[in-house]
């Protein structure tokens, strides 16, 4: 259950770019990602649910044989590609991924802006396969064979995270 690539890149629309390791930053997302800069194309959306964004590489292998498209995990425009990790069991839950804590917001699901972008058919294979959006609380490096794991609700407080009536509210979409 690990991180197998990074992806960012500065500006919405513009191409992701792969990299070996970023900092997660509290409250923004990956350093140096659209989002994280305040730009990107769905930078309206509420600030939990664009900070950072995971899609697991089977499922991106998946979409693309469904498709009959030579897919890469980069052309997902998703920021970490994971390795064996139930990525929509995190919806609603703390995790860490190296020494960084998320929160599971929503699940991430296709657009036509990606079909836009790519040239391909892709929403179909997509669907339920699109990988999550989190919310960073506590930043830290991230690097290629970083660890992902559900944190418990007590190992979250101690770290910091908002609890009660403060805790993060997940969104439930298609």
């Amino acid at each position: 259950m690990t991180v197998v690539q990074i992806w960012l890149t500065p500006t919405a629309a513009a191409p992701m770019r792969r990299v070996p390791s970023a900092r997660l930053v509290a409250g923004r997302g990956l350093e140096g990602d659209r989002y994280a800069l305040g730009g990107g194309t769905w930078a309206q959306y509420p600030d939990l649910e664009k900070q950072l964004t995971l899609i697991d590489g089977a499922d991106v292998a998946a979409v693309a044989a469904e498709a009959g498209v030579p897919l890469t995990p980069g052309d997902t425009r998703r920021n970490l590609v994971t390795d064996g990790v139930d990525l929509p069991a995190l919806v609603g839950r703390w995790f860490a991924v190296g020494d960084a804590l998320l929160f599971g917001m929503k699940r991430c699901p296709p657009c036509t802006h990606l079909e836009r972008l790519t040239g391909a058919r892709l929403v179909k294979a997509m669907v339920h396969r699109g990988g999550i959006n989190a919310a960073v609380f506590a930043g830290g490096e991230v690097a290629e064979g970083a660890v992902v794991r559900a944190v418990s609700e007590e190992e979250a407080a101690r770290r910091g995270a908002p609890t009660g009536a403060d805790r993060p509210v997940p969104r439930v979409v298609g």
